[in-house]
């Protein structure tokens, strides 16, 4: 009897381990793409669907000499401007006449170089004005200051500061601290770094920048800089316009009623509509452009001296973005090469068809913003393809794909496909330019964040490390930068930012990186000095800098008229000192933070249940907690709260058409347009009205594995940290451990201060939601570099 042995071969452990590690790797990329091409085809189908829109291309009024015509928000298309808004005359001597009949509208004029408010003028020495009863002589004036006299006083304003015979005046009762220091900083600096404050007429008080006249409403007159000098105007732009008379060489002139000729004005902006003129005789053209109301068809009862030309909107045309086109053909040719060659294992090839790929997304994303400032943005279809390989592009790079990775390509492609049903959905042409610009911020993102992980890429496969004191210079570099764009807002910008770009976002990416490269060499403290001294200077050298970057940008924040950005400062910090705590293993410093944000969450029942009546005394913030407790009696500062709440409630599970949003793919949207603010603070209610609670739900799991992600990677670096055996991997490990914890704090701080605007948990705050609203900003200066930051960290980890 034969007896048959065989040989049973079985893998050894370290074998099906990394077959089952292959296996994930690829199960999830399957499914990441699946679910990138659904919201990509949910794109492309909303572009299918969207309705037929019209708007005027350009409007012609015809007038003889001698007529006039008042048009406003139905004959210009002009959404934002008044039902009668300026009044047009054509003048047999001077051509044509404008003046802005709105009272609390402005209208500019552009010329070569300049521009013109209406409704006021240049100050010169020996001119006099009045404003209601009051007459003041104007004695000097200059391009930087003008001094003007009333009642045996004598008035200076230098466009920031206004002194009373020759004193500052006091602060007003009702300052704030940052108001206060700002007028401090006006006064000590000299006035090429003053910050502009304008000169306020009206009301009963003599304080700050205020000149009390009795029966006058405050901010119904004022002097402010503007065109290159003081300029005197006719009331605020939002606010009540006093008679201002002007009296010049014996001609009075009422600021109310000015007019202007058109000779030379190359464009006028009404409301936030922009018009492009051209004067041919007793004919005027306007070519509108920006916030253009669009209609159903090509047909509106017009006055009979107005015509319009029409033009229907183009969604698919490409117009003026051939080279957008061809850069992103060639850009995919070279991803599939890169992918084809990867498997191959060309790697030098591979990594050039890969660079060529990534610089030619950062080409197209750098033109499409480019074109879209110079007015000539690319077609949504453009847009859509433009993101599109920027999200592919982020899934194609060399490394392998972590669950932040994903996450965080499945909420860039959720938030473009938000921004696009509320601008196909709106009814008004500006409101596609939210989508547009997050497409070109995230191609150039996905571009630059590209270029860095192909360095890092090399650098590692080289075995090459930058040194510390270089690190440490890039550091320092990074943070003045980030300080100088603050400067420059506080300088030159506003709330809305400067130049069309939030700095603060700039700001809080570096503030967390100095941060944690201090708390990284703060764990190496037995390595440095022994003596008590020299352990007192270098705790100063450590920790210093941080501190000092956050009481600078603490200092800029508190200028906005929001607590909004200390309360996302304060759950930055307590993450950080939670991330420290749990490294340290100080037990006694995590149960502090953790029994903190439990009785912070107390505090809000605790309101909740408690009421209003103890609010009032609170001062500056006690409206928004008013609103917040009870919106409908006060129904005009709640307007946000109530219109979310109801645009939610009428979303309901299953979304507005009952059928989580795909069957309004395209479509109006509705009432939900109508909230203040919606593409940004807002984005949640638009997007529970369109998808429902259950699309809510999914775009819950999709954040919370995007945190996740980040909270794996960031414990894998620590322990990678822990584990080294030398100072520039245990520095390395510790810095990625608390840069991505201080990344993903401020990511978790707009979540719920987003969520708990929209859902009344919180008084509004104006925070964007991450990825879903159309920040561009945020999105280039801080979500990319966060990506861009977690994939290198989780590729030098697979490499360790």
């Amino acid at each position: 009897m034969a007896i048959s042995l065989r040989r049973t071969f079985t893998a050894p452990p370290a074998t099906r381990t990394s077959t089952a590690r292959a296996a994930g790797r690829h199960t999830g990329m399957v499914l990441t793409l699946a679910m990138l091409a659904a919201l990509c085809s949910m794109q492309a189908l909303a572009l299918l669907r969207a309705p037929a829109a019209w708007l005027p291309a350009a409007i012609t009024v015809k007038l003889a000499p001698g007529e006039t015509i008042a048009l406003g928000q139905h004959e210009l298309a002009a959404p934002q401007s008044d039902r009668n808004h300026l009044s047009l005359q054509r003048d047999t001597q001077d051509g044509w006449k404008l003046r802005n009949l709105s009272a609390t509208r402005q209208v500019i004029l552009l010329r070569e170089g300049s521009e013109q408010r209406m409704g006021s003028t240049p100050l010169l020495a020996g001119q006099s004005f009045q404003i209601d009863g009051a007459l003041f002589d104007v004695r000097g004036a200059d391009a930087g200051s003008v001094t003007f006299a009333r009642d045996g006083h004598e008035w200076r304003y230098d466009g920031a500061v206004l002194y009373r015979d020759g004193h500052q005046q006091a602060n007003c009762p009702e300052s704030h601290v940052a108001s206060k220091l700002l007028s401090l900083w006006n006064r000590a600096m000299p006035g090429v770094l003053t910050i502009s404050r304008p000169l306020s007429f009206g009301g009963n008080l003599y304080c700050d920048n205020r000149l009390g006249l009795a029966q006058v409403t405050p901010g119904a007159a004022q002097i402010a800089r503007g065109n290159g000098g003081l300029q005197l105007s006719a009331g605020s732009p939002d606010g009540d316009r006093a008679a201002v008379l002007v009296h010049s060489a014996g001609v009075q002139t009422d600021l109310r009623k000015q007019e202007a000729s058109l000779n030379g004005v190359k464009a006028i902006v009404v409301g936030h509509t922009r018009f492009q003129l051209n004067t041919d005789g007793g004919q005027l053209t306007l070519h509108p452009s920006r916030h253009v109301s669009l209609f159903n068809a090509p047909d509106l009862k017009l006055p009979e001296h107005v015509t319009w030309q029409w033009q229907q909107r183009a969604l698919w045309d490409v117009g003026q973005s051939h080279a957008i086109w061809a850069g992103l053909a060639a850009s995919l040719a070279c991803m599939a090469a890169s992918v084809a060659l990867a498997a191959r294992r060309h790697d030098r090839a591979q990594g050039i068809a890969m660079l060529l790929a990534t610089g030619g997304v950062l080409i197209c994303g750098v033109v499409a913003l480019i074109a879209q400032r110079a007015g000539y943005a690319p077609s949504a279809a453009t847009s859509m393809l433009l993101a599109a390989g920027a999200l592919l592009l982020w899934l194609a790079l060399p490394g392998r794909l972590t669950l932040l990775t994903a996450a965080g390509v499945v909420l860039l492609a959720v938030g473009l496909l938000s921004q696009l049903e509320l601008g196909l959905g709106a009814p008004e042409s500006s409101w596609l330019r939210y989508y547009q610009k997050s497409a070109a911020m995230l191609a150039i993102g996905a571009g630059l964040g590209g270029l860095l992980r192909l360095w890092a890429q090399r650098q590692a496969a080289r075995d090459a490390h930058m040194q510390q004191r270089s690190i440490e210079w890039l550091l320092a570099l990074f943070a003045a930068v980030a300080l100088a764009a603050l400067a420059a807002q506080v300088l030159w910008g506003d709330e809305q930012g400067v130049f069309d770009l939030q700095p603060v976002e700039l700001a809080k990416l570096a503030l967390t990186a100095l941060t944690a490269h201090c708390l990284a060499l703060r764990f190496n403290w037995h390595a440095g000095p022994h003596k008590l001294s020299e352990h007192g200077a270098r705790w100063l050298q450590l920790i210093a800098p941080a501190l000092l970057f956050l009481a600078l940008l603490g200092l800029s924040l508190v200028q906005v008229d929001d607590f909004s950005p200390l309360i996302l400062l304060l759950v930055w910090s307590t993450v950080m000192a939670f991330a420290y705590a749990l490294a340290a293993r100080n037990r006694k410093l995590a149960s502090g933070l953790i029994a903190l944000t439990l009785t912070a969450a107390g505090a809000i029942v605790y309101l909740r249940c408690v009421g209003t009546d103890d609010l009032i005394r609170w001062g500056f913030y006690a409206d928004r907690f008013l609103v917040w407790l009870n919106p409908a009696e006060h129904p005009h500062t709640g307007q946000q709260l109530l219109l979310g709440a109801r645009a939610i409630s009428d979303g309901g599970w299953l979304g507005a058409d009952h059928w989580l949003g795909l069957r309004s793919l395209g479509m109006a949207a509705g009432g939900a347009v109508q909230i203040p603010a919606v593409q940004d603070d807002f984005a949640a209610s638009f997007f529970l009205n369109r998808h429902g609670l259950v699309g809510g739900l999914l775009l819950w799991v999709a954040q919370a594995a995007f945190l996740a992600g980040i909270a794996f990677t960031a414990a894998r670096a620590y322990q990678a940290g822990a584990m080294a055996r030398d100072f520039r991997n245990a520095w390395s490990g510790r810095f990625r451990y608390f840069m991505l914890c201080g990344g993903g704090a401020f990511v978790l701080g707009h979540f719920l201060l987003s969520w708990g605007t929209n859902l009344a948990i919180f008084p509004i705050m104006g925070q964007p939601m991450s990825f879903l609203s159309a920040g561009g900003s945020h999105l280039l200066f801080f979500l990319c570099p966060l990506l861009a930051f977690s994939a290198i960290s989780a590729q030098s980890l697979e490499g360790e």
